[in-house]
């Protein structure tokens, strides 16, 4: 199969109540991401936890120019989700800025698997998921984001960050959709 689910930022930073970032509407989102996982491990479909993680210590973080402090490597904030381990096979792209692909293995990873075509969930919809988008768009891969299983904590951004998606640089699917890619009967879209 020439897909991989893409899971960006489905970390305890946002998705556990003791997370600095946590929203309460990103519960259902992370429900949606979990029926999503289980579907892709099920049909052997290639899987990968893009995850934010910072450096600790006092190393110059260009990102903290605009944000506080977050995602420290190896503390509870940029650990996966609750439910959402990494199993073997798997892969892990820790990142240090918004798009999955800005500085990673992500692209390299997917063009020696074959990957052309990208499912996308996660948050925040206008920040690292489109700018995750963007960049995959941009290396030429065929993108799609799972409306139920992406989010923002604003939802004037979320709604602009679809329709600049949807219009610019890949397509929206809902969970039938999703489902239906997963389990192969999607794989002409």
């Amino acid at each position: 199969m020439n897909t991989a689910l893409i899971l960006v930022d489905v970390i305890n930073d946002f998705f556990s109540p003791k997370g600095a970032n946590y929203h309460e509407e990103y519960d259902p989102i992370l429900a949606a991401i979990k029926e999503i996982l289980e579907i892709a491990r099920l049909n052997g479909v290639m899987v990968v936890h893009t995850m934010e993680t910072h450096i600790p210590g006092d190393h110059p973080d260009f990102e903290w120019s605009k944000l506080p402090p977050h995602c420290f490597e190896d503390t509870f904030s940029a650990q996966p989700a609750e439910g959402i381990a990494i199993l073997p096979g798997e892969y892990r792209v820790p990142k240090r800025r918004f798009s999955a692909f800005f500085a990673t293995d992500l692209d390299m990873i997917l063009r020696e698997a074959g990957v052309k075509r990208l499912l996308v969930v996660g948050v925040k919809t206008h920040v690292c998921v489109r700018a995750t988008v963007q960049d995959a768009f941009g290396y030429g891969y065929k993108v799609f984001v799972v409306e139920e299983a992406i989010g923002s904590n604003y939802p004037h951004l979320h709604a602009a960050s679809l329709e600049d998606i949807k219009r610019y640089m890949g397509d929206l699917l809902t969970m039938e959709g999703a489902r239906q890619m997963l389990a192969g009967a999607g794989e002409n879209l």
